[in-house]
C-alpha cells in the first residue's frame, strides 16, 4: 500500500531534506517517526532536495506500508512524535505507481525579502537588505525568466553533470506586501541552488551592482560569473509540489 503525505516544516536547525552525514535531516526525523509507529523500519522518498536551513509550506514524500487504519488515524500518530517544527499537513493512499518525485509536474518555491532591519522572527524566515532597491528594475529581470531558458548560470556546482541545464518556467514573479518582497518560482524543475541563486543576483540588479543587460547576458550564456549571488537559505520556502 502506497502513502502519499506532505508535510510543513522549519529548516533553520536541519540540514535539509534528504539524510546525510552531519546534523539532523527533516527526511531522517519522519523515517524515525514511521519507523516508531510501524514497529519496523520505513524508508520514505521526498520529491525532491531542500538545502540546509531552507523551510517547506508542503513538501510531499511517499512510502509503502499496509497501514489498516485511516488517513487521519495516521496524521494523528505522525503529530503525537514529531516535533514542533515538522508537522504532517495530510496524508492519502495513492496507487502504487505514484511517486513523490517522478510523478511531480511542477513545483512552486518563494524566495522573501525584508526590506530594512529585520526582527528576530521576520530574520528567521526571510533575507533583510537595507538601502534602496530599484524595484522595476527587479521586476523586469525576474519576468525575463518566464518560459524555456538554460539555467546554467544559476546552477551551483555540487560534482554532478546535468543530462540539461534547460528549464521551463511557468511562474516568475514579484510582489510587495509592506516590508516584503516576494520572489515567486514555479517550474518543472529546479537545479542545485537555482533559486537562491536568482533571488540573489535579481537583488544584485535592485542594488545596482548588475545591470539588467547583464542580468540578461547571464540568462543568454548561461556562464556562471561572480556576479551571480546565491541567497541566503532562511529566505527560501517551497510552497507547493504539483502532480
Amino acid at each position: 500500500m502506497r502513502w502519499k503525505c506532505g508535510c510543513s516544516y522549519d529548516g533553520t536547525d536541519y540540514s535539509g531534506w534528504q539524510t546525510q552525514d552531519g546534523p539532523m535531516s527533516i527526511q531522517q526525523i519522519i523515517e524515525e517517526c514511521l519507523s516508531e509507529i510501524f514497529k519496523k523500519e520505513t524508508k520514505v522518498i521526498g520529491s525532491g532536495r531542500t538545502d540546509a536551513g531552507v523551510h517547506a509550506k508542503e513538501q510531499v514524500f511517499h512510502f509503502d506500508f499496509d497501514w489498516k487504519h485511516d488517513p487521519q488515524s495516521l496524521l494523528e500518530a505522525m503529530r503525537s512524535l514529531l516535533p514542533d517544527s515538522v508537522t504532517p499537513v495530510f496524508a492519502e493512499k495513492v496507487d502504487d505507481d505514484f511517486h513523490a518525485r517522478f510523478s511531480a509536474v511542477s513545483k512552486w518555491y518563494q524566495y522573501r525579502i525584508y526590506l530594512g532591519r529585520a526582527t528576530a522572527l521576520e530574520a528567521r524566515y526571510s533575507w533583510a537588505l537595507y538601502g534602496d532597491l530599484d524595484f522595476e528594475a527587479m521586476a523586469r529581470a525576474i519576468s525575463q525568466l518566464k518560459g524555456s531558458h538554460d539555467f546554467g548560470a544559476f546552477a551551483a556546482n555540487r560534482g554532478i553533470e546535468y543530462e540539461s541545464t534547460v528549464r521551463k518556467m511557468c511562474r516568475s514573479e514579484m510582489l510587495q506586501e509592506g516590508n516584503f518582497l516576494s520572489l515567486n518560482f514555479q517550474a518543472d524543475g529546479f537545479l542545485y541552488k537555482m533559486v537562491r541563486s536568482l533571488a540573489g543576483t535579481i537583488a544584485n540588479v535592485g542594488l545596482g551592482r548588475l545591470s539588467l543587460d547583464g542580468f540578461s547576458m547571464l540568462l543568454k550564456t548561461a556562464k556562471r560569473t561572480p556576479m551571480v549571488f546565491v541567497a541566503p537559505a532562511k529566505g527560501l520556502c517551497l510552497k507547493k509540489v504539483y502532480y
